[in-house]
């Protein structure tokens, strides 16, 4: 196990990696073997969370960018997500796991709204819980919603599953001599400004003492992998 202890877990999946190959949108394949590996997770006798960004669909930032306003423009970027998870919970399902998805905007003719004790309860009796629409409100990432559902799931780590294989000190896409951790601080990855997540989703697993292990999603079978304690990854925790 990657880290001792470990009960439950949050996996938090960028919205770019259900795009497959593709340029843009929902690759059900891609997805579906995403699911296997969540089930993989859970039936390794972990209760798992899972939160899905919407930038395979859209960005609010970069729609602002464009001349959107920037509320409205986040608010379409949670509704993306919204339809990520109602993709993997499909999928999940036709692997036969049970799945709830929660909204922190209340959609009931599409999902249930997000309710911790039902969250809760849902995990207790072995279902997989997807919360989508990040915090609900608009200038907050759904790497900071992920965090905030962790530390109110009392997770005991932060998985995020990204294109990257890790934190560097500077971008490895640009810098082929980018250096990658294998371990790092909190304080370091926010007083360096390592943008593996936004300032606010670390200073919340921070002060919730929640590990963040970053890896990447794109290898197949990695999710296993890292929670076996094997393969490419950082983690983010406390100093000493």
């Amino acid at each position: 196990m990657l880290l001792p202890d470990t009960k439950r877990i949050l996996l938090k999946l960028s919205g770019e990696v259900l795009m497959g190959e593709q340029e843009y949108g929902i690759d059900p394949e891609f997805v579906i073997r995403l699911a296997k590996e969540v089930i993989v997770a859970k039936e390794s006798g972990l209760e798992v969370c899972l939160v899905i960004g919407g930038g395979n669909i859209f960005r609010g930032i970069s729609g602002a960018a464009k001349g959107l306003d920037r509320t409205t423009g986040d608010y379409m970027g949670m509704l993306a997500t919204v339809m990520n998870a109602l993709a993997m919970q499909n999928a999940l399902e036709k692997l036969g796991a049970p799945t709830r998805v929660q909204s922190a905007i209340p959609m009931p003719a599409v999902c249930e709204p997000y309710i911790r004790r039902r969250a809760e309860r849902h995990l207790q009796k072995g279902r997989i819980v997807i919360f989508a629409a990040g915090t609900g409100n608009p200038f907050f990432t759904t790497d900071t919603g992920a965090a905030l559902r962790a530390a109110e799931m009392n997770c005991d780590v932060l998985l995020k599953g990204t294109s990257v294989d890790g934190v560097y000190d500077s971008d490895p896409k640009s810098n082929p001599d980018a250096t990658r951790f294998d371990t790092i601080s909190y304080s370091r990855v926010l007083s360096d400004n390592l943008k593996v997540m936004d300032a606010a989703a670390v200073a919340l697993c921070r002060e919730n003492a929640i590990p963040i292990v970053v890896f990447s999603i794109r290898e197949k079978g990695n999710v296993a992998t890292v929670l076996a304690g094997d393969g490419v990854q950082t983690i983010v925790k406390k100093e000493g």
